[in-house]
């Protein structure tokens, strides 16, 4: 089976969200074992992994460094977290997998996502990246002409134009590269946005969101199943107040409904959800969202949300 895992940047972090050096490898070595089982049971791999906190901690790092180093379009750091998040996945994975003596090749493919310069998302920012702040600590740290909001209640974070992807640039590799039995890691942070003008490619400033970009890749790959490993267990309804309900299997027309009626956070599970839709409805099988700890019982069907036609 063909499965693309969809690695959520706050997945990526320690369980109270910090996003160190330390906290990423800790979290990697642990899903890196889950992987491995994967491989083991005979599935196909195609790692994807998002970039929130990663991406703005160099963004930060961008502007707090400005007046010494020139700074970098926002595309080129996202090319940088692919490259910065792409090593460290693949080291830890290669060396999972030696451990349990899979002799599996991966590699890193740095991604360019085709969007449309003319989306509106370039005029009302949507996709929230960097670490979350309290009231007090973002009056202290706000920039001028950036755009910082609530975010599913946890505290504030910044956000920046998140245009929506329309194709995966390198896909027939991808695909070449996975029918050899290689293992590839993707579309990282959602890819480095790009726009076409007169048959070239040029980079625009935005973050993709990761799990609409891995669905356009899965569809592109003609993947089985698209895997979301997320923060939470699962779905839900009514999310965090007194009438919560989780979703364990769900037909792809209640999905649509659920989205419609604004169950699912902005910037958070709503474009989850979206990428289980889009997946669905361009010919994807089966869409997993789930935790770390829950991936295999969830390919089981034992955990997490299953969203089939």
């Amino acid at each position: 089976m063909k499965i693309v895992v969809a690695l959520g940047g706050n997945a990526l972090t320690s369980g109270r969200g910090k996003n160190t050096y330390v906290s990423t490898i800790n979290s990697l070595k642990r899903i890196s074992i889950i992987l491995a089982d994967l491989v083991k049971k005979k599935h196909n791999l195609v790692i994807t992994h998002g970039s929130g906190p990663q991406a703005g901690a160099l963004l930060l790092q961008n502007e707090l460094s400005k007046k010494k180093v020139s700074k970098l379009p926002l595309d080129v750091l996202d090319a940088e977290v692919q490259g910065q998040l792409g090593y460290l996945i693949e080291q830890t994975l290669l060396n999972t997998l030696n451990e349990h003596r899979l002799r599996k090749s991966v590699v890193t493919l740095l991604t360019q996502v085709v969007v449309d310069r003319k989306d509106p998302s370039f005029r009302r920012p949507s996709k929230p990246i960097g670490q979350f702040y309290t009231k007090t600590q973002l009056n202290k740290i706000k920039k001028k002409g950036a755009t910082y909001k609530e975010d599913s209640g946890r505290g504030y974070r910044r956000f920046v134009a998140s245009p929506y992807p329309l194709e995966i640039v390198e896909s027939k590799t991808i695909k070449n590269l996975v029918k050899k039995g290689i293992i590839v890691i993707a579309t990282g942070g959602g890819g480095i946005p790009v726009c076409k003008k007169d048959g070239q490619l040029f980079g625009i400033e935005a973050v993709i969101d990761k799990d609409l970009a891995s669905s356009v890749l899965a569809n592109q790959v003609k993947a089985d199943v698209l895997l979301i490993v997320t923060s939470i267990d699962r779905a839900y309804l009514n999310f965090r107040k007194k009438n919560q309900k989780g979703l364990n299997k769900v037909k792809l027309k209640d999905a649509i409904v659920y989205l419609k009626q604004g169950h699912f956070a902005e910037g958070s599970m709503a474009p989850k959800i979206m990428s289980a839709i889009e997946f669905l409805k361009k010919g994807g099988k089966k869409v997993i969202i789930t935790d770390p700890g829950n991936i295999s019982k969830s390919i089981a069907g034992m955990a997490g949300t299953t969203i089939i036609k």
